[in-house]
């Protein structure tokens, strides 16, 4: 089957979510820099999230324009995706309002990881769905930033348990790594020709 309900569906999924995210933000009662200070934590923490989002949904678009057969355990693999995705609003709501207490930082890490491990199955999915001749396998390569994120997420899990802001730090790294779209994906769709 085509990739175009399974895209359709995903970006509406992805903009309820932030969407939802947006909606958690407090306003400050009083109309001072002052009280928008107090907001500070949270407009950041949304921050980070909708820069994951951005960085999910970017290179959700890229793989499936090398996508070229979807069947059942693809679209599994993509609701699975979608799953940790769509906690995200809760576990930035609760790192922020708890101002970033040790067992939301962890499980907004945890949130994050299993998050990056179903885009992970996801691809696998795809790949295994087109067989030798899949060209997302072909663009992948080796894959160095998409196995090295799962280490950077554990290590922030763990530094969280020292400091839970410090545990925030790995998390932002793999923000920067990622904020870019996959160079490879977009190499490969521009060099081999492959269009929506």
């Amino acid at each position: 089957m085509r990739t175009n309900r399974l895209e359709a569906f995903s970006d509406g999924v992805l903009a309820i979510i932030i969407t939802i995210m947006v909606l958690e933000l407090k306003v400050p009662h009083e109309a001072t820099l002052q009280a928008l200070g107090g907001s500070a934590t949270g407009l950041l923490t949304y921050l980070l999230s909708f820069v994951y989002i951005g960085i999910y949904w970017s290179n959700h678009h890229h793989m499936f324009q090398l996508c070229r057969r979807v069947d059942g355990s693809v679209l599994w693999a993509n609701l699975n995706l979608l799953f940790w995705l769509s906690l995200y609003p809760f576990s930035t709501a609760w790192m922020d309002e708890s101002h970033l207490a040790r067992t939301p930082v962890v499980v907004y890490g945890v949130n994050l990881l299993l998050a990056a491990l179903a885009y992970y199955l996801l691809e696998q999915r795809i790949m295994r769905a087109e067989g030798d001749s899949s060209l997302l396998r072909e663009a992948l390569g080796r894959d160095l930033k998409g196995k090295v994120s799962p280490v950077i997420y554990v290590t922030g899990i763990a530094l969280a348990f020292v400091e839970p802001w410090l545990g925030l730090v790995p998390f932002v790294v793999v923000a920067l790594i990622w904020m870019v779209p996959d160079r490879r994906l977009e190499a490969y769709v521009a060099e081999h020709g492959v269009t929506e």
